[in-house]
């Protein structure tokens, strides 16, 4: 293969939204299938440690990696079946989140709009199973087509098969750094039912006055604008931890201590907590320590000030995930990839 397309020492800054500068021992861009297929037949590079690295919106950093970074980048959107009532939507890895939202929008698609904003791509989104407002990226995912990086075999995973949990799927466990996404199927509603009782986003369409997808989408933008920092401005991977899931009796005993705790109920046995509040009511939200800190806005957002390293945010968050436990007796659990 041309040798030109694997790079030593490679710096990764650009590539991590914390800004952290650290190096990769060995990276590889693709922008065709038959480019990664190629690397795969050179099993010297199936021995090394490997990551598969999109946007780098959902990654800590604590040292430089020692192996090959694989960086998908197929850009591409393409409608592959149109029926009556909705459409199939393949979408290569490399595209922007934010682009499929926008391209949905525009298009009268409905189902992904509470998603607008993510940043990232569109392979690494059912990986993390990305979700925000009451919606997740599941709910529109149809198939997930992706190479075995073992066989170089071209598999494809139904919605069920992907095994998505919260903030989870198999690809980011049992299938960690074992498979490549090539490209997403979606299934978009050309009739929306639209989802605006999470959060404040029925707020912001009362103001606005109209109730549509593009409002919707801006109402979500606005919100998220107002409340989380710009990683082109301070350093940081958005929600740094999930929202914890307890069982309904502990639920229901803090409601009695702390009126105003934020809850979500899951099911008749299990109720979501708010990490962010958890960390704010811990003293936590806008302190800093040496060069991170939490953010004075999102308590649930850990940032890097210019200079700090991905070891000073992983302090950082152990010490939250004590207090956390210390005061409310829940464990909070990272969502960031920590390497």
């Amino acid at each position: 293969m041309n040798k030109k397309k694997i790079y030593t020492d490679f710096p990764l800054k650009k590539l991590n939204t914390f800004g952290f500068d650290i190096r990769a021992k060995q990276y590889f861009e693709f922008t065709q299938t038959k480019e990664v297929l190629t690397l795969l037949k050179n099993k010297q590079y199936l021995l090394l440690p490997r990551l598969i690295l999109g946007a780098g919106s959902n990654i800590l950093f604590t040292k430089d990696f020692d192996g090959i970074v694989i960086h998908p980048n197929i850009k591409g959107i393409k409608i592959t079946e149109d029926f009556r009532d909705h459409i199939l939507l393949k979408v290569y890895c490399g595209e922007s989140w934010d682009n499929l939202v926008e391209y949905a929008i525009e298009n009268n698609l409905g189902g992904i709009e509470n998603l607008s904003f993510i940043p990232g791509t569109v392979g690494a989104s059912v990986v993390q199973n990305i979700g925000a407002y009451g919606v997740e990226v599941k709910d529109s995912v149809e198939i997930v087509e992706a190479i075995n990086i073992e066989t170089s075999e071209l598999v494809f995973f139904s919605n069920h098969e992907c095994k998505f949990g919260y903030r989870d799927s198999i690809f980011k466990n049992e299938y960690k750094n074992k498979f490549i996404v090539i490209s997403v199927s979606f299934k978009l509603s050309k009739h929306p039912v639209f989802n605006t009782s999470y959060g404040n986003i029925e707020d912001k369409l009362k103001k606005s006055g109209k109730i549509n997808l593009s409002a919707i989408r801006q109402a979500v933008i606005n919100i998220r604008r107002q409340k989380l920092p710009d990683p082109a401005e301070i350093g940081n991977a958005g929600s740094f931890f999930k929202n914890p899931v307890i069982n309904k009796s502990q639920a229901d005993f803090l409601k009695t201590q702390y009126a105003n705790i934020q809850l979500y109920p899951v099911s008749d046995l299990e109720t979501k907590v708010a990490a962010g509040w958890l960390i704010e009511h811990c003293g936590w939200k806008g302190r800093r320590t040496g060069n991170v800190g939490v953010h004075d806005k999102q308590a649930l957002v850990l940032v890097n000030y210019g200079s700090g390293n991905g070891s000073e945010i992983l302090e950082l968050s152990k010490k939250i995930q004590e207090s956390v436990f210390e005061k409310f007796k829940i464990n909070l659990i990272p969502e960031v990839n920590i390497f």
